[in-house]
């Protein structure tokens, strides 16, 4: 039975896909993980391991081939409206304006709706930008409307696919800071996929370290340095040193194993968030 602690629940969660010789492509081996309520878990791992597969599950878009994913005790069969996902990719609608993108799905009376997307637009700082369509933002202002249109419909989960993947690096730093202030003010509970690092140690509560394809959950990492994170800061390094040692290089990007490893001894305990027992 799953924790009654657990917002999300995974237990015995496996993938395959059909392979082109006919057999079998595992993606996902014993997926067991437990996420309280309102935290910030970042799942990272090798390129094509699974993350955003498992990602997909966990939100119901795709069927987990054994095993089963919880959601508030119940199971997750298909993708509900209080879970929203936001992709690597744009997809605001571009035949509406910056207001009808983030005012999209919201109920209540047109003066309701009105204000909170007034009260977004100016969270996001997208203000002089209300009546504009998409076609006229940078890649950074759409994504700001994709995560006020999120957050204005106050889900209860939030999953994010790499969704600042393909933006410049001070937009990403800019994104970010903007998010956990957002975050820390509604408190919904995030799985944010990634495959950087330093994006992880910023964001997370507990970052999620996967193992290459067949993908296991080869450790959970508390991040307890209050944020915002300095990222010379000792601790932060240390973590820093123990997620790339896990991922199986050293800081410059070399194999782990051959430089002798980096994860050290005293590393922090598991969090919350945890592993399932079997």
């Amino acid at each position: 039975m799953p924790s009654p602690v657990a917002k999300i629940s995974l237990a015995g969660v496996w993938r395959s896909f059909a392979g082109e010789a006919g057999g079998a492509i595992s993606v996902l081996e014993g997926i067991d993980l437990e996420v309280p309520e309102g935290a910030f878990v970042c799942l990272v791992g090798p390129s094509g391991c699974g993350k955003s597969t498992l990602l997909n599950i966990v939100a119901g878009f795709l069927p987990a081939s054994r095993g089963e994913v919880r959601i508030d005790g119940e199971p997750v069969r298909r993708p509900h409206p209080r879970r929203l996902f936001i992709f690597q990719e744009s997809s605001v609608f571009p035949w509406l304006t910056v207001a009808e993108n983030i005012g999209f799905g919201l109920t209540g009376s047109a003066a309701e709706r009105r204000e909170i997307v007034d009260r977004y637009v100016e969270r996001m700082g997208l203000q002089g930008f209300a009546a504009a369509y998409p076609r006229q933002l940078s890649g950074g202002m759409k994504q700001r409307v994709e995560l006020a249109r999120a957050l204005a419909c106050r889900p209860d989960v939030l999953f994010m696919d790499e969704p600042f993947g393909a933006l410049d690096f001070l937009t990403r730093l800019r994104l970010r800071a903007e998010l956990i202030e957002l975050w820390q003010r509604e408190r919904p509970t995030v799985l944010f996929v990634t495959h950087d690092v330093d994006e992880a140690l910023q964001l997370a509560d507990c970052v999620v370290v996967l193992s290459p394809r067949p993908a296991s959950i080869r450790r959970l990492v508390a991040i307890a340095p209050p944020r915002p994170r300095d990222p010379d800061a000792a601790a932060y390094l240390e973590l820093r040193d123990l997620v790339l040692g896990l991922l199986g290089v050293d800081r410059l990007g070399h194999d782990a194993a051959a430089s002798g490893g980096i994860a050290r001894p005293g590393s922090p305990p598991p969090p919350r968030p945890r592993v399932r027992p079997r």
